[in-house]
């Protein structure tokens, strides 16, 4: 009989549960943002569209200035203050709900402020893990973190839909604060192992040496670009998706919720089935699983325009969520692998700015449904799953058989 694997840390427990915690606050508002733009404010899908530009933009904006910070800060600081900044602006929105005073703009620029947090926690989490669990413990510990991210993509939409359906917005942004204030004070009580002083350079010698780094790098270049693709295309979906299934599939807010929330429940899936899917294949056959699995959720809702279904709308959001995760895993720990310790916040940063492309995409689909309709952001979609999909299999990730030994250089 195998022994039990070891517990991990505290510090990486707190951080486990914190990450939950984040990350409901977070699914929860982003489902309520949109639902309120289109139900309360009659916004439509080119405003939307812009709305999900204003909660991503800080993705491109701010990424690679958290990660310089994370490589000569404290991580856990940083990662505290970021936190309490989102629960300040999900504080702020839920005042403007009682109040009455909730507009468009307002909406856009607090959860623009609250979307900067994100983006430091993003930068600053991975970029920690290899300090608070041994060598041995890390892909392991990316499958727990993964899965509570999963478990709040689960709930998260779906509890964001029904609150606004049931009993109006303001609830759905008090529990996303409350959410928030909660991981901050998770994150207040981690103990963060000290890291050797390293001498300081120019902010842009230091952003330089890490995009060198990523873009010399044979394994995670291509992975980047595939990111950013897949992120681009899977935005422009997200840009129309509720008013397309408010107008066209005829689904109420609550449905909304639930359809979205089956992206969560394909993620809890493939998380759970993380495991054994990495002790049956090789490492490189799992880096490729959600590229390919993408492109196949893209196919499925673009049918939803001749066959208008909520069955084939939540087939494809569920189909996003399981193949994907798996990428996430493998390519987080090919990262943390990969990259010396000294570089691994500026790294994490890159791979938080892939999902810049999220306003872009946000943005894209807001000009092509403006122009062509939702009906042509869903076909558009379709061509950028197929370009990123191309571009991992063509990459030698894919050919690995296992996951590369740790570096140990310091930079």
């Amino acid at each position: 009989m195998s022994s039990p694997a070891p517990r991990f840390p505290v510090s990486f427990v707190r951080l486990a549960w914190s990450n939950l915690a984040a990350q409901s606050a977070e699914q929860v508002a982003l489902a309520a943002a949109p639902l309120v733009a289109v139900l309360a404010l009659g916004a439509g899908a080119a405003e939307t569209g812009l709305l999900q530009t204003a909660l991503t933009l800080p993705f491109l904006l701010l990424a690679i200035p958290a990660g310089v910070l994370a490589d000569r800060l404290s991580r856990r600081g940083l990662m505290v203050a970021a936190e309490a900044l989102r629960a300040l602006a999900l504080l702020a929105i839920l005042a403007l709900i009682l109040g009455g005073h909730v507009t468009w703009p307002l909406l856009a620029a607090l959860g623009f402020l609250a979307a900067c947090g994100t983006v430091v926690y993003s930068v600053a989490a991975p970029a920690l893990v290899p300090a608070l669990v041994p060598a041995d413990r890390l892909a392991p510990a990316n499958a727990r973190l993964e899965l509570a991210r999963t478990l709040a993509f689960t709930a998260g939409p779906a509890l964001g839909g029904v609150l606004v359906g049931w009993t109006g917005a303001g609830a759905a942004f008090a529990v996303a604060a409350g959410l928030s204030l909660a991981a901050t004070g998770l994150l207040a009580g981690l103990h963060e192992p000290a890291r050797a002083a390293r001498p300081r350079r120019h902010v842009l010698q230091e952003i330089a040496e890490g995009a060198r780094f990523v873009a010399g790098h044979a394994l995670l270049r291509p992975v980047l670009i595939t990111q950013f693709v897949f992120n681009t295309a899977y935005f422009v979906i997200m840009a129309v998706f509720v008013p397309f299934a408010v107008r066209h599939l005829a689904m109420t807010a609550s449905g909304v919720g639930l359809v979205l929330a089956l992206y969560g429940a394909g993620m809890v899936a493939g998380a759970l089935l993380a495991p054994a899917v990495m002790r049956r294949l090789a490492f490189g056959t799992v880096v490729a699983i959600g590229p390919v699995t993408g492109l196949a959720a893209s196919l499925v809702m673009a049918a939803t325009i001749w066959v208008p279904t909520p069955v084939l709308a939540g087939l494809g959001f569920f189909l996003l969520g399981l193949g994907p995760i798996l990428w996430v895993i493998s390519t987080t720990t090919l990262r943390q692998a990969v990259t010396p310790p000294g570089l691994l916040g500026r790294v994490s940063s890159f791979s938080v700015l892939a999902q810049g492309s999220r306003p872009l995409g946000a943005a894209l689909g807001a000009a092509v449904a403006a122009m062509s309709g939702a009906e042509a952001c869903l076909l558009l979609a379709v061509v950028g799953f197929l370009l990123q999909a191309l571009v991992i299999l063509a990459s030698p990730a894919v050919r690995l058989a296992r996951q590369p030994e740790m570096a140990t250089a310091t930079t």
